[in-house]
Formats: C-alpha cells, sequence, structure tokens
C-alpha cells in the first residue's frame, strides 16, 4: 500500500513539473520563430525561389531530346503475307544561342526575386518577433493586474468577513454588512473577468508559437520597462540601413530597371541553333523468304538567325510602359522613405512620452500605495466610513492598472521602434 501511495506520489510530482514548464521570453521567440505558420510559409517560399534562381531557368543552356519509334505492319494478299518491321530513333538539340542578352537578364531578376523572397522571410520574423515579444508582456500584464485584483477581492472578502462578525455582536447593522458584501462581490466579479483575460492572453501567446496542446508554462522574465536614450539620428541612420521594407523597395526598383533592359533586348536579333542525329532501321519480309533489313542515318546542323523589325509598335510601347514603372517607383521610394521619417519621428516622441508617463506612475502608485494603508488603519479604528475605504480601494486599483499599463505601453513603443529600425532581429533572436 505504501509503495503505491509513494508511485502516485512521485507520478504526481512528475505531472506538476511538466505542467509548470519555465518559459522565458527568447524561448518563446525561439519556439515561434521555428514553428509558426506564417514564417513556415514564408520559409518555403523562399526556397521556390532559390530553385528558379538557376541559369537552366534563364535559358542559357540547351535543350536535348531523345526520340524512339516502332513501326509494325502485317500485310496479308491472295494467301502472301508481307511482314514489315521499323524502327527509328533520334536526338536533337535546339540552342538560343543570343537573344539580346536575355538570359543574363533574366538571372539577374531571378537573384533579385530570390532576394525578394529573403527580405519577405525576414519581414516576417521581425513582425512575428514583435507579436511575441507584446503577447509574452500581454500574459504578464494580465498576471500582474489579475494579481491586483485579487489583492483587492482579499481586502474587500477580509472586511466583509469582519462586518459578519460585528452584525452576530451587534456592533454593526445590516446595511453595513450589504455595502461590506457589495463590495466582495464587484471585486470578486473583476478578478474573474480578468482570470479570462490572463487564459486568453496565454492562449494568444500559444497560437504565435504554433502549439496546439495547451501547456500551463511558468513565464520567468520580469514584467519590468528598461529604458534606454536613443538618439532620433542614430535611430533614422539605423532605419536607412536596415528596415526591411525600405529594402524591398530598393529591390523592387532593380527589378524594373531590369523589366527596362529586357524591354530593350526585344530590339535585338536572336540567333539559334538546332542540330542531331536520326537513325532508322526497317525490315521487310515477303511469304517464306528471309527478312531483309536495311538501316539509315541523318546527321544535321542548322544556325537561324532572325530579328523581328517591326511588331506594330508593340515593343516601343512595353519599353515606354516600363520606364514610367520605374519613374512610379522612384516617386513610391521618396513616398515610403517620407513616411518612414515621419513614423519614427512620432515613435521617437512617443516614446519619450511613455518613459515619462513611467515614472509618474511610480508616483502615482506610490501615493496610492501609502493611501490605502492609511485609510485602512483609520477604517478599522472607525475614523472613517465604509464608503471613503472603498474610494480609496478603487483608487488604488486603478493606479496600480496604471503602472502595469504603462510598463506594457512603453515596451510597446521601445518594441515598435526597434522595429521599424530594423534591429529587432538583433536585440532579440
Amino acid at each position: 500500500m505504501n509503495k503505491i501511495i509513494t508511485l502516485l506520489l512521485i507520478m504526481a510530482m512528475g505531472l506538476f513539473a511538466q505542467a509548470q514548464q519555465p518559459l522565458t521570453l527568447t524561448d518563446a521567440i525561439s519556439k515561434a520563430l521555428e514553428n509558426n505558420y506564417d514564417i513556415v510559409i514564408a520559409k518555403e517560399n523562399q526556397r521556390i525561389a532559390g530553385i528558379e534562381n538557376n541559369w537552366g531557368t534563364a535559358g542559357r543552356y540547351p535543350y536535348i531530346n531523345l526520340s524512339l519509334g516502332d513501326n509494325n505492319s502485317l500485310r496479308v494478299v491472295d494467301g502472301d503475307n508481307t511482314t514489315t518491321i521499323g524502327l527509328s530513333g533520334g536526338a536533337s538539340v535546339n540552342w538560343t544561342i543570343f537573344d539580346g542578352f536575355s538570359v543574363n537578364i533574366t538571372k539577374t531578376r531571378l537573384e533579385e526575386l530570390e532576394n525578394l523572397s529573403k527580405n519577405n522571410t525576414a519581414v516576417m520574423v521581425e513582425g512575428t518577433i514583435q507579436s511575441v515579444i507584446l503577447a509574452y508582456y500581454d500574459v504578464l500584464l494580465q498576471k500582474e493586474i489579475l494579481a491586483t485584483y485579487n489583492e483587492v477581492m482579499a481586502l474587500s472578502q477580509d472586511r466583509y468577513q469582519k462586518a459578519e462578525q460585528q452584525r452576530e455582536y451587534g456592533s454593526a447593522v445590516t446595511y453595513d454588512v450589504l455595502q461590506a458584501q457589495n463590495a466582495y462581490l464587484a471585486d470578486r466579479a473583476g478578478y474573474l473577468l480578468q482570470e479570462v483575460a490572463y487564459k486568453n492572453s496565454k492562449r494568444n501567446l500559444a497560437y504565435l508559437m504554433a502549439e496546439k496542446e495547451a501547456v500551463d508554462y511558468e513565464y520567468t522574465d520580469k514584467f519590468e520597462a528598461i529604458t534606454e536614450d536613443y538618439a532620433l539620428a542614430d535611430l533614422r541612420a539605423q532605419m536607412i540601413e536596415n528596415n526591411k521594407s525600405l529594402q524591398n523597395q530598393y529591390i523592387n526598383q532593380r527589378l524594373l530597371s531590369n523589366a527596362i533592359a529586357s524591354a530593350k533586348s526585344s530590339f535585338s536579333p536572336s540567333l539559334g541553333f538546332t542540330g542531331g542525329v536520326t537513325g532508322s532501321r526497317s525490315g521487310i519480309k515477303i511469304g517464306d523468304a528471309d527478312m531483309d533489313w536495311a538501316n539509315s542515318a541523318n546527321f544535321y546542323g542548322n544556325f537561324t538567325l532572325s530579328w523581328n523589325l517591326f511588331s506594330g509598335g508593340n515593343r516601343k510601347r512595353a519599353l515606354q510602359i516600363a520606364e514610367i514603372d520605374s519613374d512610379i517607383s522612384e516617386i513610391q521610394l521618396s513616398d515610403m522613405q517620407h513616411d518612414l521619417d515621419n513614423s519614427l519621428a512620432n515613435l521617437f516622441e512617443f516614446y519619450q512620452v511613455r518613459k515619462e508617463l513611467l515614472m509618474v506612475a511610480d508616483e502615482n502608485l506610490a501615493a496610492a500605495q501609502l493611501n490605502l494603508q492609511i485609510s485602512r488603519d483609520k477604517f478599522e479604528a472607525g475614523a472613517i466610513n465604509s464608503f471613503n475605504f472603498r474610494d480609496v480601494q478603487e483608487i488604488y486599483l486603478r493606479a496600480s492598472q496604471g503602472k502595469l499599463e504603462a510598463i506594457y505601453n512603453f515596451i510597446n513603443a521601445q518594441t515598435s521602434l526597434l522595429r521599424l529600425t530594423g534591429v529587432i532581429v538583433q536585440e532579440y533572436e
């Protein structure tokens, strides 16, 4: 019996240890980068772009074809049988030797498309890292708010229990008990709703990590704001160098320049080569005579020079459109740079304000904590009534939540700043 109990205890401890797996922010990011659905898809698309980036796709190499054939027949005329057997085979080569440098132009385009795919994956990685950071700290935020609700609810429950006891001894009336009960029930309702918000935040983080089975993690990182002093000029330099959206726009510009070169190449002549060999072996047998075989072979090699001198102006119009697209891309690049500069300036000022609000929230919470402590002593001593004490409780609850939200909002602003400047991967990967 004791062995069974010991075994059950060991199993229970093992299940508890399994249920309380530690999870740091770095662990959460690593899981998301490995398993997140969008990142997996982006990486597969990047693999496709890498496979397509090949000289064969660009058209540098010739095409070689092999063919084999078998043609048999039996002819019966007035009782005489004529059997014919025909075997044929061949190999051919088709090679575009020159086509206005279109092969090199196409290869350059494929390389840029692969770079674009890599940058798209990087954009997805940056977005996922930012989402995981905010989701992880949202879990900590909801957990801290839940603890605050629990603290306030415990005070209300203690007050309610004391009111019940005082009514039993005749030192409190039903009105006071009902007030204490209403306050306790309101705090308990807030606690239950916050408990749901906490569970939802954990589900959101699990989704980003692509975890289908619920795991009760122990979130080990501290819920704190680590302030940094940034210089706007340094941030702008980092943004110009590292911002993936801006880099993608540069790639799009190069692709449009490639499209112009491709349109120009269509005005050039084309030189092609076609060569090969064909062979056949045929046999005929009439009646009871032996099979009569005949063999033949044919070798050929031909060059073809073609030059489209006029195509209804289609090539000229295609070149004009490609040049206009390139001009539009230049305007879009200027627009993006201007927009990024505005976004950076706004985020930088927002970050500075969030840092100031942290200090305001600290002072507000310290004052609310001291007020709650003093008011609790006064309430127990009968110096203030239940209405005043309830007001102080609610002030403390709002101040505590305000401090927690100030921390989360600061982390949000800092993370957005790091992503815009393109250094979020270096900071958190």
